[in-house]
């Protein structure tokens, strides 16, 4: 492993333990020439996965952005990161049983819509309005409508826009 400060291949491990869900390991590692130490993970990688984008232009699946564009649309949620730990970790691994190495992007966006469906509306939303490319309003109302909670929606009118609100409290102040 190349330390992460002066580039030298002389590292060594001192310590190694596995993540609590047994998914990674993490591992201390120290730099024989600067004495440098760092933290490296280690995960099971089934196969090497390509995105296929919508363009047809081809890149490396990261998992890591995978997990950004998860926590975007969690942000200021009630949301354990250990359970986005644990979703990503499934959406990965059903990505890699799949058997293909070329995944299209569109599967991808839809296996994460699924997921946060179960998890949270508002994150089910949030990134179902990137990933569909909201344009307007009514386009919230559709995909609000077709989320899990399906409660009854009270519309509610200010001014000249129409906005739709699944609770019975009135306007915020």
């Amino acid at each position: 492993m190349r330390c992460p400060y002066c580039g030298s291949t002389a590292t060594q491990v001192k310590d190694s333990r596995p993540s609590e869900d047994h998914t990674t390991i993490r591992r201390r590692r120290i730099c024989s020439d600067c004495g440098g130490r760092f933290t490296t993970f280690e995960r099971v990688q089934l196969r090497e996965l390509t995105v296929v984008k919508r363009n047809g232009r081809r890149v490396p699946f990261d998992r890591d952005k995978l997990m950004r564009s998860i926590q975007m649309a969690t942000r200021k949620r009630d949301v354990d990161p250990e359970r986005l730990e644990r979703l990503v970790s499934g959406l990965v691994r059903r990505l890699e049983n799949m058997g293909e190495n070329d995944v299209p992007s569109e599967t991808i966006g839809t296996l994460v819509m699924e997921a946060l469906k179960t998890l949270d509306d508002v994150a089910y939303v949030r990134f179902a309005s990137v990933y569909k490319n909201f344009r307007e309003a009514k386009d919230f109302e559709l995909c609000w409508a077709n989320s899990p909670a399906r409660r009854p929606m009270k519309k509610i009118s200010y001014h000249r826009m129409t906005i739709s609100d699944r609770s019975r409290r009135g306007p915020a102040h």
